[in-house]
């Protein structure tokens, strides 16, 4: 469509359900093709199988060290594919966020597996809440962290790229607040926290009823059915809630890149933009 080359006859709706492919599927920074692990589309079935398998093998220390360092595994490739590809990241630093990272989720989960084998059942169940919880604490900071300390490429509306802003302040905060608030109310790039509190209720007391106990080897697909029900709806919902491109007052920004905007636009840009990534 932008060369000019659209096959003859294409509707409107063509073009704009191929674009919809596209941006689903390319990096809006780097304009390459993400992974397939990685990309938003995959967070329904991914997320579904790990967070169903988090919650029904909960009960052994090998179960839980296996299913919290494949769910952390997924979570660095998440993050990574959904990064700001304008603000490069080492492999260095990327193997220090995932080794950090799942660290601190094994270390919980292992903790407070064996300090909750006496505990009322419940509270065993929201052990891989804890530790996914803990593990974003570390994993989305550190993979993000080049964004953080060094600032984003700004651009203009149209997407004219204006500068980087590497000292504002204001910019670093809003890219590490907004994932924070992503990881408490999502849980991770993968996960609901809904998936980690409620249906932990919920299994608790459908397992008290007779023809729960009489197809235990149903528990299992049957949480990742419930995982499936809950993603549905909530990837969506905390995609829109954060959105990927952020705004920017000029005003917000250093001192020495707002007056480089000034002097080259004059008062035509009010508002920079960056990609803040997923």
């Amino acid at each position: 469509c932008r060369a000019g080359l659209v096959p003859p006859g294409s509707s409107r709706e063509q073009l704009l359900y191929a674009k919809k492919l596209y941006d689903s599927a390319f990096h809006p920074d780097s304009g390459e093709k993400m992974n397939l692990i990685g990309r938003m589309s995959f967070q329904v079935p991914g997320g579904m199988a790990l967070t169903g398998c988090m919650l029904q093998f909960y009960r052994t220390v090998p179960a839980v060290v296996f299913w919290q360092w494949v769910n952390q595994s997924f979570n660095a490739i998440v993050n990574y594919t959904n990064r700001n590809a304008a603000s490069p990241i080492s492999l260095r630093q990327i193997g220090v966020a995932y080794v950090m990272a799942t660290g601190t989720a094994l270390a919980t989960a292992v903790g407070l597996n064996l300090y909750t084998k006496r505990a009322p059942p419940l509270l065993a169940r929201w052990v891989p809440f804890a530790a996914v919880a803990a593990a974003n604490c570390v994993n989305i900071p550190m993979m993000r962290q080049q964004e953080i300390i060094n600032g984003v490429t700004v651009t203009d509306e149209d997407n004219n790229e204006l500068g980087r802003s590497r000292v504002s302040l204001r910019m670093g905060v809003q890219v590490g607040a907004r994932c924070a608030l992503r990881a408490g109310l999502w849980g991770g790039p993968d996960l609901f926290f809904l998936h980690l509190v409620i249906l932990p209720i919920i299994m608790e007391r459908l397992e008290k009823f007779p023809f729960m106990q009489r197809i235990r080897v149903l528990h299992g697909p049957l949480q990742v059915l419930l995982c499936g029900g809950f993603l549905l709806f909530m990837v969506p919902a905390a995609c829109a809630l954060f959105p990927q491109r952020c705004s920017l007052a000029l005003a917000d920004l250093e001192l020495e890149l707002r007056e480089s905007i000034v002097a080259k636009h004059g008062d035509k840009v009010p508002y920079v933009y960056f990609n803040k990534g997923l």
